[in-house]
This record gives structure tokens, sequence and C-alpha cells, in this order.
């Protein structure tokens, strides 16, 4: 069907070649672009360098990031608003694999997880987003926000711990323990920064917040400094190596150098070598990254669906993810996905296609060639805030609040369950007991959906007298393993309630929708204890799965007992033509003409 082709479409550069080459692009459309670029690349600037930072990484690595994945993803994705960089939503995963592999395990699992999505993308899992339940993604966001937020704990307070190793209330323990160590230059840097990020909106100046917050902050810090309150800065916190081999201060104001990912150092400085061990160790972080890759990027652009009312190509989208993350490694890049709120700060900017998100990559580039000094002067406690004021956002607090006033409660328990999973564990053991408990739960509801009632008396449903002995049972519902037994004993207790002998049941089954293996096991047994109480059992009104799953089935072979009619009313005329005799009992059997099952 063409309405549901994007579900489906897989090309590289689905989205340029839609509002580029397939429509009409002109100077407006390049206007708004350049507008967008440019405003989304300034905001992009100290947010790949803070997530870097929180990723365990030197900051150029997110700059790197969103140059370098953020213009091969915009040229072949399937998402015509999106902006990809450095996310939130990835530093709970990035920076164990940093801290364990150091910066070439990084960039492994991102070369990996490139690989991984490209894969997805092959085999059109493009639609797996609708198969993620909203408990799901707001609990696993809301703990990585709470994970986010506790570990910029130390920046912003200045206190110098360093990073923090162990499960999360190992790092809440320690910070609070810290508390004592807190610097007052510091502290008041982060909660200026702060403030005015969460102010400026107020002032109706359009600019966004992070470039008069970082200002003010380091403004701020340069003044604590000038009267001997020194405190961290990117420049002081960060070194890198000129080409000459000197040391330098904060982040290289050059073009990344091309790298091979499996030659760069360990945490220990040394080269990891890549054998069966450590890249079996890598892998299930590597699936891991791909997974929420692949989740945040089309939760993404669905949203940006419904801000723009266009579609973008699942497929599509998923395969320039990979391409990005494949390719950005060998620039020194991390893991890159599309951000939620740099996408729709582009939309609004005025972006009509990914043109935007390209002008935004080299908008990046030229403030790491050109601002370097600049950008060494952040300090870490302004750096901190900003990244507080992301946790917050990504937790959709108010989102979350209205879920937990107005959702059913199991839904309530799996969101719940992913977020304490997130914080205490990690958000892989989050998402996969979220999603099966989700699923368990849903099967309950459904199952419980299935109900079974005797229709006998009903006059709308039998508009001819029954024969003695029969009865008519009307099933609604899904006849699969969690209800299809309790539905086929509780249909058993209801022929033998008064005690008597049964000629035969009609089954009306106009609402059965689904018959899987589990159901028909458990109609199997049923035909059996008719069999062994001389019962005939007709079926009606079958749907075409369970039909089709009947047949299959070989239950059809049962046919002394099992029959099957097209409605109900054809059975009913069928078992009223048959003449009585004098005793009053049908000369016949009853369901001798009811035609069998066949395939």
């Amino acid at each position: 069907m063409a309405h549901r082709a994007h579900l489906f479409s897989l090309r590289v550069g689905d989205a340029l070649r839609q509002s580029c080459l397939e429509r009409p692009y002109g100077s407006r459309q390049l206007r708004g672009d350049l507008i967008a670029g440019i405003t989304v690349g300034i905001i992009a600037i100290p947010l790949s360098m803070a997530l870097a930072i929180a990723s365990g990484v030197p900051p150029q690595h997110g700059l790197y990031t969103a140059m370098i994945a953020g213009l091969v993803i915009a040229l072949t994705g399937g998402s015509r608003f999106s902006i990809s960089g450095p996310t939130a939503a990835f530093v709970v995963i990035l920076l164990p694999i940093a801290q364990q592999f150091g910066l070439g395990g990084l960039l492994m699992a991102t070369l990996l997880s490139g690989l991984i999505m490209i894969a997805m993308a092959l085999a059109r899992l493009g639609r797996l987003i609708e198969y993620i339940p909203e408990a799901v993604t707001l609990g696993f966001t809301a703990g990585i926000a709470i994970v986010i937020a506790t570990l910029q704990v130390d920046d912003f307070l200045g206190l110098g711990l360093g990073p923090l190793s162990g499960h999360y209330w190992h790092k809440a323990g320690h910070l609070l323990a810290s508390l004592g160590q807190t610097q007052w230059p510091s502290a008041l840097t982060g909660a200026v920064t702060l403030l005015t990020l969460i102010l400026w909106k107020r002032t109706g100046i359009a600019l966004p917040p992070h470039l008069p917050a970082l200002l003010v902050g380091t403004g701020l810090a340069l003044l604590l400094a000038t009267n001997g309150h020194e405190q961290a800065t990117i420049g002081s916190r960060f070194t890198f190596s000129w080409p000459d081999g000197s040391a330098g201060q904060g982040i290289p104001p050059f073009w990344p150098e091309f790298v091979l990912p499996w030659n760069m150092p360990g945490p220990d400085g040394q080269t990891v070598h890549w054998g069966w061990n450590n890249l079996q160790a890598l892998l299930p972080a590597a699936f891991s990254i791909a997974m929420l890759g692949a989740i945040e990027s089309l939760l993404c652009a669905v949203v940006l669906d419904g801000m723009t009312n266009s579609r973008h190509s699942a497929n599509s989208e998923l395969l320039g993810q990979g391409l990005g993350n494949l390719l950005v490694p060998f620039f020194g890049g991390i893991t890159a996905t599309a951000a939620i709120a740099r996408s729709a700060a582009n939309y609004r900017a005025g972006a009509s296609s990914p043109l935007a998100a390209v002008i935004h990559a080299l908008v990046v580039m030229a403030g790491l060639l050109l601002l370097a000094p600049v950008l060494a002067q952040l300090p870490m406690a302004a750096m901190a805030a900003l990244l507080l004021l992301v946790a917050w956002n990504i937790s959709e607090a108010d989102k979350l609040l209205h879920f937990i006033k107005t959702a059913p409660r199991h839904d309530i328990l799996v969101m719940l369950t992913c977020l304490g999973l997130t914080v205490l564990f990690d958000m892989v053991i989050a998402i996969a007991v979220g999603i099966v408990l989700a699923a368990l739960l849903f099967m309950q509801n459904v199952a419980e959906m299935t109900r079974v009632s005797d229709v006998s008396t009903h006059s709308r449903l039998i508009n001819e007298p029954l024969p003695e002995g029969w009865q008519v049972f009307k099933i609604n519902g899904p006849l699969f393993f969690a209800a299809a037994d309790r539905i086929f004993a509780e249909l058993t207790l209801m022929i033998r309630a008064d005690g008597h002998q049964r000629q035969g049941i009609i089954l009306y089954l106009d609402g059965v929708t689904l018959l899987d293996a589990g159901g028909l096991a458990a109609m199997s047994r049923f035909i059996d204890e008719a069999r062994r109480q001389q019962m005939q059992i007709i079926l009606t009104d079958l749907q075409f799965q369970p039909l089709r799953a009947l047949a299959r089935s070989g239950l059809s072979a049962a046919t002394d007992v099992l029959g099957a009619a097209p409605t109900l009313a054809d059975a009913l005329q069928r078992l009223n033509n048959r003449a009585p005799v004098a005793d009053g009992t049908l000369n016949s059997d009853p369901a001798q003409d009811i035609r069998p099952l066949h395939g």
C-alpha cells in the first residue's frame, strides 16, 4: 500500500532526496536551513564537549562526533529534521566502556554498533520503535537523567573526586561523604550558570540559553580567578599533543586525524589487544549501543513527524545512523544518534531539509578550528550545570508525573521497574526486563479479556429452538496459550453444571480472532473429553486465522466428534431438520450432516 511505503522503504539519503531533489528547493529553504544550522551548531558545541566529558573521554571527541557523524547521518539518513551527535542517553553505557577499555574500546564499540544498525536496517527492522512501550521509554530515560545528574555533582561543587567507579549506590555514597569538600567558587559558578540557563527564556531574546549561560559562567570564573580563587576548566583538566609532540592545554584546534579504532589506547594508555575474549566482552555493550541508538533516533523521528506533519523513512534513518557510527570512530568520534532537543530546535529555527544538519556540523567544525582557545576557558562547573539542565530535560518530569497519575497500575509498575534498574544496575537490564514485564502484563490483560458464556437462551442469536441436550456457547477474545486452558476448563464446568448428559454443544466463535498452538492444544484436550462423554462439538462462524490454524492442526480428523458450520443459523437449521421418532429422540445423529473441517 502506497500510504505505508515509508514503513518499509530503504535507500541511502532518503530524506535529502525527498527534500532537496524530488521537490523544489530554493533560496527561501536555503535561508531557513542556514539560520537553523547555525543556531543548532551553537547549541551543539558546548553540549558535545560536555557529553564527551561525561562519557569519560576528552571534550574534542564529542566535537568530532557532531562534525563527522552529524554530517554523514544527515546526508544518508531518512529523517529530514534530525540532528545527530553525542546524546545524554548514551552516557550510562559509554562511561563504563571508557573506564574498562579506554578510548580504544569506546571507538570499537561504536564501530560494532554501526555494523549492527546497518544489519537492522537491511533486515527492515525500522518499525521496532512501535514495540517499545511508553512505560519502558519513560522509565529508562528518567533513570538515565538521575544517573547523569548524580555524576555532575563532583564538578558542579568542585569536589575534585575524579572518575567514580562501582554501582550507583557506591557513587552516591561517595559523593554524600565528600560534600564537606565543596569548593565555593565552583559551586557559585555552577549555580549562576544553571540559574542563567533556567531564566534566560524569560528574557524573550531569540538566542539559545547555552551561549549566554556559559559566557556568564566563564566570566564569573575568570573574575574569581583574578582574585585568587582558581577552579577547574577544560584547559586545566585536559591536554592534547601538537603535531611536533609538545603538549597543549584544552582541545586541539585542528582537524581530527584518521585513526584505526583497534589501535587506539586502552585505559592504561597501551593499545588494547582485540582478541576474541575482549571482543566477546565488548559485544553486549555494542549491541546495547545499537539498540539504544535505534530507539532514540527513531523516537526522535516520530516526534518530528508529529511536529511537522511529515513522514520519515525508518529503515533509511537506521541505515544513516549505522553508517555514521561506522565511520566516525576512524576520526576519533564516539557514539552518535539523533538528539530530540537539538532536532526540535532545528525545526523551530526554520529548517526545511537535512542541509541544516550539514551546516550544523560545519559550524561545530568552525568552533573547533577557530575557538579552541576560548573553549579551553570554560569552567567545569559551568559544563556540569549545562548537563544538569540536559538531565532535567530528558527526564520529562511533567510527562512522568502525568503518566503516574493517569496510567494503569501495571504500566506504572513497568515504568518504575525500568527506572530503578537503570539507576541501580544498567540500562540494558532495564530495557530487557521492562519489555519482558510489559509483554507478560499485556498478555495477562488480553487473556483476561477472553470470555465464554452460555447463549442458549439468547433470543437475538438463537432464532430456532435447540434440540434437546444441546447448548450454544459463545467465546469472545483470542484463544492463545495464556487464555485457552482457562476458557476450556470453564466450558467443561458449565457443561457439567446441571449434571445432565449433553448430546452436543455449538461453539459460536465469531469473536475469536486468534487461535495459536496453545489454543489448539487446549481444544484438542477438550475434544478428547467430549469423545469420552459421547458428545458432539460444532464450530461456527470461524474467522480466517482460526479456521486456517484448525485445518493445519490435524483436528479435522476428529470427524466423529468435531464438525463445523458456516454460521450459527446454518448449524441450528441443520440440527432442527432431523425428524423426531415416537419416543422423542432424534432418529439419527443430529450432527451427521454438519460438514467436517477441511483445509
